[in-house]
């Protein structure tokens, strides 16, 4: 009987102990440095990293590489030499997924292209938000030429007048096969002229495979490696 016993409170013993081991594994996280070489994480449920930087490289390249030669502001007393003024006013989301933190990361990203082209000059986002706020414009209001006006003169009232527009949006679609889907993302850019109100466009397309299984890549891409 008192054998039975002390088997009976090992075990009891064994089993708290087990559990309490199992429930302290799942709460360990660990993590490393990324070495500049290292490839982004693809994610499994959302786009992350993997999509959108390249999105934003592209859409940028495409801009700035079309307005290399330069259009110019309207203002006569511009210097040609000057970098045209930009006011990047924000990254709208049209996608089925949040952004999350990504939001701010897609913003900086593409205000960091447009510091470093040479090409246009960025007013700081602090000063477009404290504009947006005193002038009570939503974004989208931005595009009736009054409310440009009131917008435009009260930043260069502050001493940062600006030429253009910039605007990011990101959009995606979805194909569903069972429970398999693609994703593609979108990244447009819009680029508008207060001067003259002319607009321009450039976009870049990522495409993105969700499975269930490992082998939904083969069963809905064979004809790829």
């Amino acid at each position: 009987m008192i054998g039975r016993e002390i088997c009976g409170r090992v075990l009891v013993i064994t089993l708290v102990l087990t559990a309490a081991f199992a429930v302290g594994c799942r709460g360990r996280q660990y993590g490393h440095v990324l070495d500049p070489d290292h490839n982004d994480m693809v994610g499994s449920h959302a786009a992350g990293a993997a999509i959108y930087k390249p999105l934003v490289d592209e859409s940028m390249a495409k801009l700035l590489g079309r307005h290399a030669h330069g259009i110019r502001p309207v203002s006569l007393d511009e210097d040609a030499t000057n970098p045209l003024r930009v006011c990047f006013i924000g990254v709208e989301n049209a996608s089925i997924e949040e952004l999350g933190d990504f939001r701010e990361e897609i913003y900086e990203h593409i205000d960091t292209h447009l510091s470093q082209s040479q090409l246009f000059q960025p007013i700081s986002k602090r000063f477009v938000d404290a504009g947006l706020r005193e002038s009570r414009l939503r974004p989208d209001e931005l595009f009736l030429p009054k409310n440009q006006r009131i917008f435009a003169t009260m930043l260069e009232e502050e001493g940062h007048p600006f030429d253009f527009l910039l605007y990011a949006k990101i959009t995606s679609g979805t194909t569903r096969n069972n429970k398999d889907y693609q994703r593609d993302y979108r990244l447009t850019l819009e680029l508008v002229n207060i001067h003259n109100g002319n607009n321009d466009k450039e976009s870049a397309l990522l495409r993105k495979g969700y499975h269930k299984s490992k082998l939904g890549k083969w069963k809905n891409y064979k004809h790829q490696d």
